[in-house]
């Protein structure tokens, strides 16, 4: 479990890159994807080497927020007439997905650490 929740939040944070040129023009939200990107990326690190539960903790809530701050960017975009692309990209979609799917992974994660702390 720890790998598929360092390959998802890898993989979001890939994706999250691959959305900047798509925003290019709107520097504030390509800074967003540029800077949510760079920390998944990261967290890749945290996953990988088990660093613990305080470090579990902080990705789940890290990616909870970017799960919102991303719909809400795509949203935003959508209603806006000026800067509204047409539609939902699938590039976002998988994105989201990826970082719900490594919140599920930590969450089942920190459950099982528990469950062995107290079998000891």
């Amino acid at each position: 479990m720890y790998y598929g929740a360092a390959f998802c939040t890898g993989l979001a944070g890939i994706l999250h890159l691959m959305l900047i040129p798509n925003f290019i023009n709107f520097i504030n939200y390509a800074i967003f994807f540029l800077v949510s990107g760079m920390a998944q990326l990261f967290w890749v690190l945290p996953m990988i080497k088990r660093w613990g539960m305080i470090w579990y903790l902080i990705g789940i809530a890290g990616s909870t927020i970017m799960v919102g701050l991303t719909g809400y960017v795509i949203v935003s975009i959508l209603l806006d007439p000026i800067t509204g692309r047409g539609g939902i990209i699938e590039l976002a979609i998988a994105t989201e997905l990826f970082q719900i799917s490594y919140v599920v992974l930590t969450a089942m994660i920190l459950l099982g650490e528990r469950k062995l702390n107290m079998v000891k």
